[in-house]
C-alpha cells in the first residue's frame, strides 16, 4: 500500500485566468497572478493498493458520485502513469471552510491531491513539476502549490505552463482580503462552461486577452514597488473586464447578483470616504475586498453595517502546499 497526505490553501486571482486554449492539458489563454490565502484549505489523503477494485472518493465524509469520482480518477491516472504504478486508490478529502460558503475549492483540492500523490507514489517532483501536475487537475490549482503572490505563466505546452512564486520581500504579509459570502447556491453557469462559452462567443474576448497582458505587467510592477493603490486598482479593473466578457457572450450571462452589486457599491462608498480598499470577484457572486492589514479591522467593521458577520471572513496571506506524510500510517 502507498499512502500520502497533503494540505493546500486556496488562492484568489488578482489578475484572472479566463479561458483555456487546450481543454485536456488545461493550458490558459492568458497568464494570471494570485495571492494564496490562509482562511480556506483542503486536506487530502490518498492510498493506492492492489486490494482496491476501483477508485473511491470521499469528500467531507461523503462518498462521491460517479461524475465527481471521474474527475479525481482522471487525475489519479496521470499520477499513476508518471509513477508506473497502476493500483486503484482511496481518496479522502476535507475542505476547511469557516462557513457553508459555497466557495470554489478546486484549487486547494487538486493541489492537495497532487501533493498527496507525490508522497504516496514517491514521485519526488520539484515544485515546478508539482505545479504542472496540479494544473492538469484544475487550472488554478497550479498556483496553490506556493504561498503568497504567485504567477501562472501561460506557456504554450504542457512543459512551459506552470506557476512560480513572486519575489515580494514578504509584502503580502501586510495585506488582507475580506470575503463577502453572497450565497451558496449552485451557479447556473459553471466556471468551466462559462469560460468556454466566453472564449467561443464573446465579442470582447480578444480585447480581454490584450488587457490581461497589460494588467499583469502593472500588477508585477505594483508588487515590486509595494504600491498598494496600484495593485488595488489593477485588481479591480481586471475583475470588471473579465465579467464584462460574459455580458458580451452569446447567450449573455453574469455571475453577479443584487447582493454582489450591493457589496461593490459599498466598497466604492468606503473608498470615497477615504478607506483604502478594492474588490475582486471570480466566476461566482462572492465579493472579496483587498485591503492593507493595518486597515482590515476598520474595513471589516464597516462591512458589518451592511452584511451579517457570518457572511464575512477575514483572510491573510497563506502558505504553499504542505506534506502531512508523517500523519499517515505507513
Amino acid at each position: 500500500m502507498h499512502n500520502g497526505k497533503a494540505r493546500a490553501f486556496t488562492n484568489i486571482a488578482l489578475i484572472k485566468y479566463w479561458g483555456k486554449k487546450d481543454q485536456q492539458l488545461i493550458l490558459p489563454m492568458n497568464s494570471s497572478l494570485s495571492l494564496t490565502l490562509d482562511a480556506f484549505y483542503t486536506e487530502t489523503s490518498v492510498s493506492f493498493s492492489k486490494d482496491y477494485t476501483q477508485d473511491l472518493f470521499y469528500l467531507d465524509g461523503e462518498l462521491q458520485d460517479e461524475k465527481a469520482t471521474q474527475k479525481v480518477s482522471r487525475f489519479l491516472q496521470l499520477a499513476r502513469e508518471q509513477a508506473g504504478i497502476f493500483e486503484h486508490a482511496l481518496v479522502y478529502s476535507q475542505n476547511f471552510v469557516p462557513t457553508a460558503a459555497g466557495l470554489a475549492s478546486s484549487a486547494s483540492g487538486l493541489a492537495a491531491l497532487a501533493g498527496a500523490c507525490n508522497d504516496a507514489l514517491g514521485l519526488n517532483l520539484s515544485t515546478t513539476e508539482l505545479s504542472r501536475l496540479a494544473r492538469k487537475g484544475s487550472g488554478s490549482a497550479c498556483r496553490s502549490i506556493y504561498g503568497g503572490f504567485v504567477e501562472w505563466k501561460k506557456g504554450h505546452s504542457d512543459q512551459s505552463s506552470y506557476a512560480l512564486p513572486m519575489a515580494s520581500n514578504h509584502w503580502e504579509d501586510d495585506l488582507a482580503m475580506i470575503f463577502i459570502l453572497i450565497n451558496d447556491k449552485a451557479k447556473k453557469v459553471s466556471s468551466r462552461n462559462g469560460m468556454q462559452q466566453t472564449v467561443e462567443t464573446s465579442l470582447y474576448y480578444d480585447d480581454w486577452l490584450k488587457a490581461a497582458d497589460a494588467d499583469i505587467k502593472k500588477a508585477q510592477e505594483a508588487i515590486e514597488n509595494h504600491d498598494f493603490h496600484a495593485l488595488g486598482q489593477v485588481t479591480e479593473t481586471n475583475c470588471l473586464k473579465m465579467h464584462a466578457t460574459t455580458l458580451a457572450a452569446s447567450p449573455p450571462f453574469t455571475y453577479w447578483t443584487p447582493d454582489s452589486l450591493k457589496a461593490m457599491n459599498k466598497v466604492y462608498a468606503m473608498r470615497d470616504a477615504g478607506q483604502d480598499c478594492y474588490f475582486t470577484m471570480d466566476a461566482g457572486p462572492n465579493v472579496k475586498v483587498l485591503c492593507q492589514k493595518k486597515d482590515s479591522q476598520k474595513i471589516y467593521e464597516e462591512l458589518q453595517k451592511e452584511f451579517p458577520e457570518q457572511q464575512l471572513v477575514m483572510a491573510y496571506a497563506g502558505k504553499g502546499v504542505e506534506s502531512l506524510e508523517t500523519e499517515v500510517a505507513k
